[in-house]
């Protein structure tokens, strides 16, 4: 299968990664939504990083929708996702967390990037950054409550996204959400950033190397 899309997405760099933890093979090809538009829309025509193609063709979207596929294709016993309810219910938690400060920081990254800077519209940007601040504030307590460690727990979801997340918003944002305000998010970044597989997919423009 091949994953389209580039690394400086969190949403294609979550899938690249969850992939490889989940031992499934795939091409990587860096094709950004932007400068390379005709090219992506003639693999998929509504043009949405990241896009999964299957070894059969089928064409699916959506980061969490193609990690849903991913966790019914990996082997047996093999999951991203705890399996009692409770673990479940709090990684679910830390997932949706994770993933609404990516959707507010992207929006923010098309707000200053793309839009003329006279048609910034102030208190929607003031609402936005609000809102990728309040899911970082709930994501710092809740790591300050209970440590995620791949080393104890392994990798999972729940981590995957969370660090991802964190890793965009500093490399787009910084200066929004200063490191110092959110220590637990931090170092936790720092540990995952050194794993091979976040090493195999870093944020940017590159092509993941399969290790």
């Amino acid at each position: 299968m091949k994953l389209i899309g580039m690394l400086d997405s969190p949403y294609v760099r979550r899938v690249a990664i969850s992939l490889q933890l989940l031992d499934l093979r795939f091409e990587h090809q860096s094709l950004s939504v932007f400068g390379g538009f005709a090219e992506f829309q003639q693999i998929n025509p509504v043009v949405k990083a990241p896009t999964l193609v299957c070894d059969e063709g089928a064409v699916l979207m959506d980061s969490s929708l193609i990690l849903e596929l991913a966790e019914a294709m990996a082997a047996p016993g093999k999951s991203l996702l705890p399996a009692t309810f409770a673990e479940r219910q709090h990684a679910l938690r830390l997932i949706g967390l994770a993933l609404a400060a990516c959707e507010k920081s992207v929006q923010i990254v098309y707000e200053l990037k793309l839009r003329p800077a006279e048609k910034i519209h102030a208190p929607w940007l003031e609402r936005v950054q609000g809102q990728m601040l309040a899911a970082y504030t709930a994501l710092e307590a809740e790591l300050q409550a209970q440590p995620l460690s791949f080393e104890n727990r392994g990798y999972t979801q729940a981590g995957i996204s969370t660090a991802v997340a964190w890793h965009f918003t500093q490399q787009m944002h910084a200066e929004m959400v200063p490191a110092t305000r959110f220590p637990a998010l931090q170092a936790f970044s720092v540990r995952a950033e050194a794993q091979a597989p976040f090493m195999a997919a870093p944020h940017g423009a590159s092509t993941y190397f399969d290790r």
